[in-house]
């Protein structure tokens, strides 16, 4: 049996899109693995949404191509640079768009039987979720993502994704909430929805916004554990959806709302919601107590002045999120900012960036420290090098939020929820007893 190997870069999004690959290659019966020397075949599935992304995956193929390896790069990147990637690298051996995975079978057979180079890129991506693949998860531990949808409607001033995945299309409720079973019955604990935005799902397929609809249903299968949902949209917060996140035991009172901006201006020329965001995260307090918010925002964006980034930070230092991410704005062709003038210098940038984040550290510390003395609820994710046990809170997603440590002789599993005793914590991680 032929293995092939695989190497997944980007978001939960990609992830996923990688498992469907690995599917679609058990089904047309290669060995799968993870260990690029066990094989002579590597499939680089890619990411495009800023230029450090970029690079990260440019410099993977380009290493694999020098050891000799034949490189199929499937994904964002193949979408957006086609023959201009073609060109830069020409040992590439093929080169798959963002809706065009399911066909990778088919071009292994060609590259095994001589084909030297093979391209499946469609101008006008459409991305259909490939219902008829079975994922095989790269990660099988405590949680597992589910993509209810892919595309995007929306047209960020800032954002390529709807270029690479085309419009939003959502995918049919029983078949999400079959694969949420499948997932729990091999042992995954939290259940975590994503698109590119979750609160829009159904808008498509059932000619309005479903989601809450859809988690009232998740709540009812049996052996879940948690269930949580990211990327929130701003203009989709309705009451409905926060009281069912709110009355739902499974869902975490967890928002992930990336805002992008505070500052009216700045959301006009991003093409983004522009209201005032203080009342929609004061009615999400309100409506789900305790709830977690985490959010994400862009500093940089061309134009913007020095009384705008003011506006930003004094909006994050009342607001005081549980979780924030910064970002610094990346230019991309093919977006709307991409011609805006002027165009923010990098050291101002930088500058703002440090500063916001420095704004953070200490609001995520001050709000860390609340939990000291108190027991909660962790999901166990694995060992440290170092001794402790890592698990998460409710208030923490995989891989982008805090972890919790934990000092125990107590043998514990992957999965389990456990009740921890928080003891110290840091700027973002905290540190318990069980």
């Amino acid at each position: 049996m032929k293995k092939v190997a695989l190497i997944s870069h980007g978001c939960a999004k990609n992830l996923v899109d990688s498992e469907l690959i690995l599917g679609a290659l058990t089904q047309n019966g290669y060995e799968i693995t993870l260990d690029e020397a066990l094989t002579d075949i590597v499939i680089v599935n890619t990411c495009s949404f800023i230029h450090d992304a970029e690079k990260e995956s440019i410099d993977t193929i380009l290493e694999l191509v020098n050891s000799g390896k034949k490189v199929i790069v499937s994904g964002c990147l193949a979408q957006k640079h086609g023959d201009e990637l073609k060109k830069a690298i020409p040992e590439v051996s093929a080169l798959v768009g963002t809706t065009d995975f399911g066909r990778i079978a088919d071009i292994i057979k060609s590259i095994e039987n001589g084909t030297e180079y093979i391209e499946k890129i469609k101008k006008n991506p459409d991305y259909i979720y490939p219902e008829n693949i079975e994922r095989q998860q790269i990660t099988m531990g405590a949680s597992s993502y589910i993509k209810i949808a892919d595309g995007c409607n929306y047209r960020c001033g800032y954002c390529i994704i709807p270029h690479l995945r085309g419009n939003y299309h959502s995918r049919k409720m029983e078949d999400i909430i079959e694969e949420a079973k499948n997932l729990v019955g091999k042992g995954v604990t939290e259940i975590i929805l994503i698109a590119q935005d979750t609160t829009g799902y159904g808008v498509d397929l059932y000619k309005k916004t479903v989601l809450a609809e859809l988690l009232k249903k998740l709540n009812n299968i049996e052996n879940i554990g948690w269930i949580r949902v990211m990327y929130a949209y701003p203009a989709q917060m309705t009451d409905e959806l926060l009281d069912t996140i709110a009355q739902c035991e499974k869902v975490v009172k967890y928002i992930d709302i990336p805002l992008q901006h505070s500052h009216p201006e700045v959301l006009k020329r991003m093409n983004r919601p522009s209201f005032d965001y203080k009342p929609m995260i004061e009615n999400i307090r309100k409506r789900i107590p305790g709830v977690a918010i985490r959010t994400a925002f862009i500093v940089g964006y061309p134009e913007e002045t020095e009384e705008e980034f003011n506006h930003l930070y004094n909006f994050v230092k009342e607001m005081k999120f549980n979780k924030m991410g910064v970002f610094k704005y990346s230019r991309e062709k093919g977006t709307l900012s991409y011609n805006m003038k002027p165009q923010v210098p990098k050291k101002v940038m930088n500058e703002r960036y440090k500063k916001l984040m420095k704004l953070q550290q200490e609001i995520s510390k001050s709000i860390n420290e609340t939990y000291i003395g108190k027991t909660i609820p962790c999901i166990i994710e694995n060992y440290s090098d170092d001794g402790y046990v890592t698990a998460r809170t409710q208030n923490d997603a995989p891989e982008v939020d805090g972890v919790v440590y934990i000092k125990t002789d107590k043998q514990v599993v992957p999965g389990d929820i456990e009740n921890i005793k928080i003891i110290d914590c840091d700027e973002y991680d905290l540190i318990g007893n069980l």
